[in-house]
């Protein structure tokens, strides 16, 4: 679950869509299933209509899909640009 601040925002707005600020707090803990049922309908209600959300939960998708599937001939540098990618992702900081 979400902590701190983002956790208490969130219980206060349940009756109100999430905002992508919100949505950006818990959307690792979403996609891996660690949040309860109620913020995750919400994240799910937001990131169907915000196409820049669904796609940075798209993009989380797949970077976290190729870090599973890693095969052993896959070049440590090209793994470290993917963690690296994804870090930037979740701070905000990624090249358009």
């Amino acid at each position: 679950m979400a902590s701190g601040f983002f956790s208490r925002l969130l219980r206060r707005g349940r009756d109100r869509p999430m905002t992508c600020h919100e949505a950006a707090a818990v959307l690792q803990q979403y996609l891996d299933g660690e949040i309860d049922n109620a913020t995750a309908a919400r994240v799910a209600s937001h990131l169907d209509v915000c196409r820049d959300c669904g796609i940075e939960a798209e993009t989380y998708e797949r970077i976290k899909s190729t870090l599973a599937t890693r095969r052993a001939d896959l070049p440590d540098d090209s793994v470290a640009r993917l963690r690296d990618f994804a870090a930037s992702l979740q701070s905000g900081s990624a090249p358009s």
